[in-house]
């Protein structure tokens, strides 16, 4: 008819893409759920059903199990989705999670990767980097609770333990955008009511570098971003400098932040601006590159390392050319 199918998978595999150290199950089963329908926002699509296929180690009860699927429960009740199936396997260890998405949208008004015009502003739903930066302190205090349950010899005689409670005080946002994040349905419903369809759309998993590649690469243009015109929020400076590491980096290669990136011709400006969306760059002709753009106008040409598990590492390759420019 006048409508199309759309479908999208996603595999999560615990040691790679999560650790049941600090994850809890629920909040698992939850981003599962958004990782999946995130697929089919991007496409300018709704979000209809999902199936959840799980490989289990004898390591995991019933019950443990059934935390997961609350957390899927609840996430279908909050993007009215409907859970439609799936599959269950004995695993010889840990957990995986594959999570298929189904989705419809009109024809005309699906939107790919292909579609960014010369000039087209670049747009992105929300703040970047918060998610890493949660990964992050995960990992600390995953490290301090271990050096307090395992103290090194010359320490076991010392009176007393530092507190093992986890710290978080003051980072319950970077928690959330790690540990439960929203998949943007509200935004797409927006941009219905104005009727406004993007030239191109992306979600931000993987980082916005490597998305901005993305969208270039299919839409055969060139992008300049803004530094100065990132949004991040305070609690990732924060963390960021806690880390000594910069947020600017944590923005472009961290992931999981599951934003919207797309891109809208430069006449629907002020209906994006009147949404409360940030808009963060142009796109520019083939052959022009894709460039980040410092306050004092140089041109950082932008690059995409990708995940690279390297222990308590920044897992995206710090650019000494673009902790220079800061």
């Amino acid at each position: 008819g006048d409508r199309y199918g759309l479908v999208s998978t996603d595999l999560m595999l615990e040691g790679v893409h999560f650790d049941l150290t600090y994850f809890p199950l629920q909040h698992l089963g939850y981003k599962a759920v958004v990782a999946g329908i995130s697929d089919i926002l991007a496409m300018n699509g709704t979000p209809r059903q999902v199936t959840l296929a799980l490989g289990i180690s004898s390591r995991f009860s019933v019950e443990t199990v059934e935390q997961l699927y609350e957390g899927v429960r609840y996430a279908c009740r909050d993007y009215k989705v409907d859970l439609a199936g799936g599959d269950t396997s004995a695993s010889v260890n840990g957990l995986t999670i594959a999570v298929s998405a189904v989705g419809e949208v009109a024809k005309d008004k699906i939107v790919y990767r292909s579609g960014a015009q010369v000039n087209d502003l670049i747009c992105v739903t929300g703040a970047l980097g918060g998610a890493y930066m949660g990964l992050h302190l995960l990992e600390r205090e995953k490290r301090v609770l271990h050096d307090v349950e395992n103290p090194e010899p010359e320490k076991r005689a010392l009176d007393g333990h530092p507190n093992p409670h986890p710290k978080f005080e003051g980072y319950e946002y970077l928690l959330g955008r790690q540990l439960r994040p929203s998949a943007r349905l509200d935004i797409i419903e927006e941009l219905a009511k104005i009727d406004l369809v993007p030239t191109s759309m992306i979600d931000i998993t993987d980082g916005l570098a490597s998305e901005v590649l993305h969208l270039c690469k299919d839409s055969d243009k060139g992008a300049r971003i803004y530094l100065n015109r990132l949004p991040i929020a305070q609690q990732t400076n924060k963390m960021a400098e806690e880390l000594h590491s910069d947020p600017v980096v944590a923005a472009l290669n961290g992931g999981d932040d599951f934003e919207l990136l797309f891109t809208v011709p430069l006449a629907r400006q002020e209906d994006i601006f009147a949404l409360g969306i940030d808009v963060i760059g142009h796109i520019t002709a083939a052959g022009s590159g894709v460039a980040l753009v410092t306050p004092d106008d140089q041109l950082i040409p932008v690059q995409a390392p990708g995940w690279v598990v390297r222990g308590d590492e920044l897992a995206s390759g710090e650019d000494e050319s673009l902790a220079d420019a800061q």
